[in-house]
């Protein structure tokens, strides 16, 4: 039986962020001596928990502090430059795609989150939005996941998500969901084809695959 409900990744997904997120993440390292990354080597290398890739870049061990610490040096360079952010070329097409009812979950800051959707036009779009509502980020997402399906009555059977990170892949398989890996995102597509999942290159596309799982 076909998934009704999509859940939605917004950094990396409907948001075109990635030159944004790799000019934020090299100010944390600038600020702790480490070196710069350009956008080849951040797809090649992110992963959730952000702070092991975080020590992997510097070549040592991150502890909370210090990952709290390089954590709000990203997140207030990330604000600095979103107002110059766009959209996936066609993410509004996309949405207008999937028959069923649609959500958003993000791992960005849930305060933040719901004012950008207005500003994106996207006000109504989703059934709901859920954003982290810590003040550190960094972690797994299958947690988040499995809280929003719940707020949602959802199942994981009922729903396919479309993200660009293994992780997303990871949070789908932990409840159960389908998942449909975008290629536009902070991933390599070599990784992503590597992991076996359904994987597209434009978000219509990841639509139309989604609607036969």
């Amino acid at each position: 039986m076909a998934r009704t409900h999509l859940v939605w990744d917004w950094n990396g997904t409907l948001l075109d962020d990635l030159s944004l997120v790799v000019s934020s993440t090299n100010e944390a390292f600038t600020a702790v001596g480490g070196r710069l990354v350009d956008a080849d080597e951040h797809r090649s290398r992110f992963r959730r928990p952000v702070a092991e890739f975080y020590a992997e870049i510097l070549g040592r061990a991150v502890d909370e502090e210090e990952f709290g610490r390089l954590d709000r040096i990203f997140h207030d360079a990330y604000r600095l430059g979103l107002t110059d952010m766009a959209l996936a070329a066609d993410a509004s097409a996309a949405l207008k795609e999937w028959p069923g009812s649609q959500s958003l979950l993000s791992m960005w800051f849930h305060s933040e989150l719901v004012p950008a959707i207005e500003t994106y036009g996207l006000a109504g779009v989703f059934t709901r939005v859920d954003g982290l509502r810590t003040e550190i980020g960094g972690h797994l997402k299958a947690g988040h996941l499995a809280e929003h399906l719940a707020a949602l009555g959802l199942t994981g059977d009922q729903v396919v998500l479309i993200g660009d990170s293994l992780d997303d892949a990871a949070a789908a398989d932990a409840v159960g969901g389908e998942i449909v890996l975008y290629t536009g995102g902070f991933t390599d597509p070599s990784r992503l084809r590597e992991s076996g999942r359904p994987v597209a290159d434009t978000l219509v596309e990841a639509v139309a695959i989604a609607r036969t799982l």
